[in-house]
């Protein structure tokens, strides 16, 4: 890696991390062992136990010491469990302020240059900007060119690469760009 800084961000999903609070704590324990973890982020769009989840990917996270441990979306239920931050969806700019004014650190997920434009002018932490690989169900991917072009013209905040990153090469690729980093669920299983 020529980027000393460059991030891991780790995110879940119970197609991978079960709903189960004993697997899902075994195959996130797995996950922080085999891969150098920067950033977490607990996502979970369809369990009912969201909560009990969540209190688990937190406490275990702090086991390993993870600088950043989000949640995806909830940023009140992220204060009230002391997570570090949170991980707003593309459809969530108008809740970065009230993040923000609790303390937290904050990504959002970005697809186009106006949705960072966005994020910038609302102060968010860092943005992943997806999908730069081939991802099912989430549309043209926008390859690495567009990852640079994003970095360039936007120096002055993190951008983390997400979508689609499964395999060494994927990364090694996007180590050579300026970016803050990778996010992926399927790398890190």
């Amino acid at each position: 890696m020529n980027n000393h800084n460059f991030k891991n961000y780790l995110i879940t999903d119970p197609k991978y991390y079960s709903n189960n609070k004993e697997l899902f704590k075994e195959n996130l324990t797995k996950a922080l062992k085999n891969h150098k973890i920067d950033l977490a982020c607990f996502r979970d769009k369809s369990s009912s136990n969201f909560k009990e989840l969540a209190l688990i990917f937190i406490e275990t996270c702090k086991k390993f010491n993870i600088e950043k441990i989000l949640l995806n979306g909830d940023y009140l239920l992220s204060h009230e469990l002391k997570a570090n931050g949170v991980h707003l969806t593309s459809t969530q700019f108008d809740k970065i302020k009230e993040a923000k004014e609790l303390g937290l650190y904050v990504i959002i997920s970005c697809h186009s240059l106006s949705d960072i434009q966005i994020a910038l002018d609302n102060k968010v932490d860092a943005v992943t900007y997806s999908p730069i690989f081939e991802t099912p169900n989430k549309g043209e991917p926008k390859g690495i060119i567009a990852l640079e072009e994003a970095i360039y013209k936007y120096p002055n905040i993190n951008i983390i690469a997400l979508g689609g990153i499964i395999n060494e090469e994927q990364i090694m690729q996007i180590s050579k760009t300026k970016a803050y980093g990778i996010a992926s669920i399927r790398y890190f299983v």
